[in-house]
């Protein structure tokens, strides 16, 4: 086999899918499950930058091996798909994109009618790809996982672990066990290398600003070298949005790098297959969402968009939702699942230049570089759609994708186009175990945005196809602001504080744990209208004819580190019905009845805004039709559109 693919063990394959569902022209489609047995050769030089791959065990040809799981998902008849291979970086080892494009049921074996949704990449003919990047991914739910060596010697680093036991469903429940309303049971990113209690520290902080503390009610202990167990401090007044910091000497670090070296092998495998296991492939497509997005960027940033035969792997990426920031993966003590919020692993390893496509240079750390550097430079640069929320501006300094270090406004190179879903959180709207916010979650979706720029990435690549013009808030509009400025464009809503912080960031110091901040970079927001909604960007229809605020943050209330962000939420307040309602509850904003003089004027007038979407392709005319039929039945299913 080309490449380092060693050979492709298939341990399922499941012909037809989707209980035996056709595809207009395309009909029934097929999955294959197996493992990709792997070997890396340290000594290339596209494989030169994986950190630690030097130091793993070798084969007797030299080679480093590793295993990752796969799975594809492609037409029966190969020779009715479209000639596209869709790769799907999985998110922890989830698979998203039928959840998300096809907005079918929820699920890692996706092989039910359900899991198909409305077919929309069967209809289209794409081939799907799933691979494992990363190790020691949570345990069941079919989720993918793959194998990495440890280096053949004893590396030994400070290394530092955050907690914060809410327990509101995040990926860092996983880590921590709750015994008692006072004590859990934390797992480590590592194993300690001694636990000798007096050669590791545990602190406290309520918000993510506060100095680290030691209240006499903060005790620990080590359970194992993967536990300790943490008594909270709660007499001293740390509530659950608490942030708990153990740094400590850590062993045992994984190989992660060779994630992607594993996706890079994979893909270009596929693509030039004799054998066409995925179907015949001309063109293929990086998609990823969140923690895929930022891996997707930081494989292309890495060099890895280039095989080791020198072919382009990726014709376009697809990056989702990442904001500006890349991933903590290719380091030797990596921690795959953190990602930088503004309460939340707030400094870990993901979000230091460069945050844009384009070469810059930076003041503050003298550096010059860009997203596509090196795949402009060895002329396998893909075309790339950006696309971010609202939210991401706030949590995942998304500004510094539009602009340069200083927040001025930065042109894109002509392969890129940058797009921000204004009035938008970065995940899925889903009910909450419990509340911590002062405001409900945010219900509209970006899904609609998805599902119309894919179609316009792939006819761009294929065809020539012009794409929609780059839409993102910027400085010479002025719809993209200091923090400061959006606050004082925002109403005074009811029961609504504005944020006093946004995930601001610094050129930072990691040789030290905790790492010490430098000078700060710019990170602007959305300016807002006078109903609070996000102006620049794409503007939802239900920001274009409201019915509520809907905002990318959202405030921490009293019990879970009132005042900080609560992750990567947004908040939706509704308008008030009447104008007596208006007058009663002191509410600045217009209320329904006032803006519009009947339901029916309302949905006219979403109508009108989704048409002016679709006109621009960045929606499609079914898409359209589906969010008007969702406001016809009082909002559900706004969370997919």
């Amino acid at each position: 086999m080309p490449g380092t693919v060693n050979r492709l063990e298939i341990q399922q394959r499941l012909s037809p899918v989707f209980d035996g569902r056709t595809f207009g022209t395309v009909g029934a489609y097929e999955c294959i499950n197996g493992v990709m047995v792997g070997a890396l050769d340290p000594d290339h030089p596209l494989n030169a930058d994986i950190v630690n791959l030097c130091l793993a065990p070798r084969n007797d040809a030299g080679m480093v091996e590793y295993r990752s799981a796969f799975s594809i998902m492609r037409p029966m008849d190969s020779t009715k798909g479209n000639g596209w291979l869709l790769y799907d970086v999985p998110n922890r080892g989830n698979k998203f994109a039928l959840t998300r494009l096809n907005r079918g049921a929820d699920g890692n074996a996706p092989i039910t009618a359900a899991h198909a949704g409305d077919g929309f990449l069967m209809q289209q003919g794409f081939s799907v790809v799933w691979s494992a990047w990363q190790t020691e991914v949570p345990a069941g739910g079919d989720r993918l996982n793959a194998e990495f060596p440890l280096p053949t010697e004893t590396i030994v680093k400070i290394n530092r672990d955050e907690f914060i036991p809410e327990g509101m469903g995040g990926p860092g429940d996983a880590f921590i066990q709750e015994t008692s309303d006072t004590v859990f049971i934390a797992t480590l990113s590592y194993p300690a290398a001694d636990m000798d209690p007096t050669k590791a520290s545990l602190t406290v902080r309520l918000r993510e600003q506060d100095p680290r503390a030691t209240p006499p009610d903060l005790t620990w202990r080590y359970v194992d070298a993967r536990h300790i167990e943490i008594v909270r401090p709660v007499a001293s007044g740390y509530d659950r949005g608490a942030i708990y910091e153990f740094i400590y000497p850590a062993r045992d670090p994984v190989v992660m790098g060779i994630g992607f070296a594993a996706m890079r092998d994979l893909v270009s495998f596929l693509r030039h297959d004799p054998d066409q296991l995925a179907g015949p492939i001309r063109y293929t497509v990086g998609f990823g969402i969140s923690q895929s997005g930022r891996v997707l960027r930081d494989f292309v940033h890495l060099g890895f968009n280039q095989d080791l035969q020198g072919r382009q792997v990726f014709d376009a990426i697809f990056p989702i939702v990442g904001g500006s920031r890349r991933t903590f993966i290719n380091h030797a003590f990596a921690q795959p699942g953190r990602y930088a919020r503004q309460h939340e692993d707030h400094s870990y390893l993901d979000d230091q230049f460069p945050f844009t496509y384009p070469t810059l240079t930076d003041p503050l750390s003298g550096k010059t570089d860009g997203i596509l550097r090196r795949a402009t430079e060895a002329g396998v640069c893909p075309k790339v759609f950006h696309l971010d929320t609202d939210a991401d501006l706030w949590v995942g300094r998304a500004s510094l994708v539009a602009t340069d270090c200083e927040g001025n406004d930065t042109a894109m190179p002509d392969n890129v186009r940058i797009f921000m879903a204004s009035g938008i959180q970065h995940a899925v709207n889903k009910p909450q175990p419990r509340r911590v916010t002062e405001q409900p979650g945010n219900p509209l979706g970006y899904g609609s945005y998805m599902r119309a720029l894919l179609l316009a990435l792939t006819q761009w690549v294929e065809n020539g196809t012009p794409p929609p013009d780059s839409q993102f808030p910027s400085r010479a509009d002025g719809t993209l602001v200091t923090r400061e400025d959006a606050e004082r464009g925002f109403p005074a809503i009811p029961g609504m504080s504005f944020p006093d912080i946004l995930n601001e960031l610094h050129l930072r110091d990691h040789s030290v744990e905790p790492p010490i901040d430098g000078p700060a970079y710019q990170v602007l927001v959305c300016a807002v209208d006078a109903d609070g909604n996000s102006l620049g960007g794409l503007r939802h229809p239900l920001l274009s004819a409201p019915y509520a605020t809907h905002t990318g943050w959202a405030v921490r209330i009293a019990g879970y580190a009132a005042g900080d962000l609560f992750t990567v939420q947004g908040s939706c307040a509704p308008f008030p019905v009447t104008k007596a309602d208006r007058l009663s509850s002191g509410d600045p904003r217009l209320s329904f009845d006032e803006r519009y003089s009947s339901r029916a004027d309302w949905l006219r007038r979403v109508q009108d805004a989704a048409a002016v979407l679709v006109t621009q392709r960045v929606m499609l005319a079914e898409d359209a039709e589906a969010l008007l039929a969702a406001c016809r039945a009082n909002g559900d299913g706004l969370a997919v559109l």
